[in-house]
């Protein structure tokens, strides 16, 4: 598997991106939503740490990427198909994605969704599980939150950028 993004560029994000990828994730879980402090802190992340990890090109190209996701998942959210918390923190992980790792990442996103989703319906389904955190909206929601799928994808592309 080669990544566009280098193991030094991939590096000097994950440790900014972990905490907000975790909190996304389990806000998601709680409460059904992602705050936009979550997407504004990472956005925070990339334009602070994207200066020192990325030649400036790249750095200033990637910001496209925001903009076309922010784009794509507002059309999304108009149709039903996502949520909007789910198109903003999609568009703010966008940036730190490499061009030329798209199907790399949509690959990792696809099992990510998969496992996460198959993960949490199962322990919605087990009380013991369920009551470790009996107030979680999620537990009784009919949608899933993609928060969850979507922190995983990120922390992982950066994680197996990060090893090689």
């Amino acid at each position: 598997m080669t990544f566009a993004t280098t193991a030094a560029q991939a590096l000097w994000f994950l440790p900014f991106v972990t905490p907000v990828a975790l909190y996304v994730a389990w806000s998601d879980m709680a409460a059904m939503r992602i705050p936009n402090k979550a997407v504004l802190a990472l956005l925070v992340v990339y334009a602070v740490v994207g200066l020192i990890a990325l030649p400036f090109v790249d750095y200033a190209w990637r910001w496209t990427h925001f903009a076309v996701v922010l784009v794509a998942g507002f059309v999304l959210t108009m149709i039903g198909a996502m949520g909007g918390g789910d198109a903003k923190f999609g568009a703010a992980m966008a940036p730190f994605l490499a061009l030329g790792d798209l199907q790399i990442f949509l690959l990792i996103f696809s099992a990510s969704l998969l496992a996460a989703f198959a993960a949490h319906r199962l322990a919605r389904a087990i009380p013991a599980l369920r009551g470790l955190a009996p107030h979680w909206e999620s537990w009784s929601n009919p949608k899933f939150p993609m928060g969850l799928a979507l922190s995983a994808s990120l922390l992982i592309y950066l994680a197996l950028a990060a090893a090689r």
